[in-house]
């Protein structure tokens, strides 16, 4: 059942629509910042919903929210496109029976626009316009300042951000930039963050250690909140492609496109590979960067010669390039792609 009712959102008079209307369903279990899961979605606006029968849109304005499952969507208006349920009466559909636009429909497509946040217990996102599209399990975030932040990681980008929450995966296009916990930073064209939820990998052990008893739990730096754990989105990995940028605290690494792994914290840079400290320069075609250390090594691959611009100072290390034998590039490939 679907009904109208008048209330108070922060002291403001607030028209609230309480759907029974479905979302379109999945059959992926629920997501962080997903809301194409759970029951019921509840939307609220300071300035009314308007209720478009023909076109079968809802439309909430001022302030207007949208919460379901742990996830609250808020914008400054939003629209939510319907259709009807397989399987349900047309009439009852249609509305022909004097029924709210939730009887017998499913969202499939959901459009906030202005000042939009999506917020779950751990992650945050923002951005100035977003689109979920039911049937493909993703949003999409477009406008300035786009972001996306989890326990562990801020991910950044100019032109678009897309989180699919069925593949545990987020696309930064445009002056995309990844920064973790620890100050890493690895910046690109386009990055292609994979999730893990929080927790997992040590769900597995037979007996983790027990957290210090003066511990705190890890909180989402933008809201606040507790990051409950199995619930939150851990990085697992970092694809990046076009003019990709990696500074650790005494060089610049660039090439072409590269790989990191938050848990080996290695990175491999590929193609028009450069290494800068200072005013000296090493080129190839490959290079191995540890995160955590901050140390870079330049790769020689088979047929290719590696190149470098020395210029010692006096207290200033040289960059060395190193060979690596088959068994040590071996040891090095939890940095590579497979």
């Amino acid at each position: 059942m679907t009904f109208f009712r008048v209330c108070r959102l922060g002291g403001l008079p607030t028209v609230a629509l309480l759907a029974a209307l479905a979302m379109a369903p999945r059959d992926a279990t629920a997501q962080q910042l997903d809301l194409t899961q759970g029951g019921p979605v509840e939307v609220t606006a300071s300035d009314g919903i308007e209720w478009r029968q023909q076109e079968q849109v809802v439309i909430a304005r001022g302030s207007a929210r949208a919460v379901r499952g742990g996830v609250t969507l808020t914008a400054d208006r939003l629209i939510a496109r319907y259709r009807p349920r397989a399987g349900a009466p047309a009439a009852a559909a249609s509305g022909a029976q004097g029924d709210t636009p939730m009887s017998g429909g499913e969202i499939w497509r959901l459009e906030a626009e202005g000042n939009v946040r999506i917020d779950s217990a751990t992650d945050h996102a923002e951005g100035d316009r977003a689109v979920y599209d039911m049937d493909q399990a993703v949003m999409v975030l477009t406008g300035r300042a786009l972001k996306l932040t989890t326990p562990q990681n801020v991910l950044t980008s100019r032109d678009s951000m897309e989180y699919w929450p069925g593949k545990r995966m987020a696309v930064a296009r445009g002056a995309a930039v990844v920064v973790t916990a620890d100050q890493r930073r690895i910046a690109a064209d386009t990055l292609v963050g994979y999730f893990r939820e929080q927790g997992a990998a040590v769900a597995s052990n037979a007996r983790p250690a027990p957290a210090p008893a003066a511990a705190q739990p890890a909180r989402n730096p933008v809201t606040g909140q507790p990051a409950t754990p199995g619930q939150g989105s851990q990085l697992d990995r970092v694809e990046a492609f076009g003019n990709v940028e990696i500074r650790t605290t005494g060089e610049v690494v660039r090439g072409d496109r590269g790989v990191y792994s938050e848990t080996t914290g290695m990175s491999r840079l590929l193609g028009g590979v450069r290494i800068t400290r200072g005013d000296n320069q090493l080129n190839g075609q490959e290079a191995i960067v540890n995160m955590r250390t901050g140390v870079a090594r330049l790769v020689a691959t088979p047929g290719q010669r590696v190149q470098g611009l020395i210029i010692p100072q006096q207290g200033q290390q040289a960059l060395q390039p190193q060979q690596t034998t088959p068994s040590q590039q071996q040891n090095q490939g939890g940095a590579r792609s497979r």
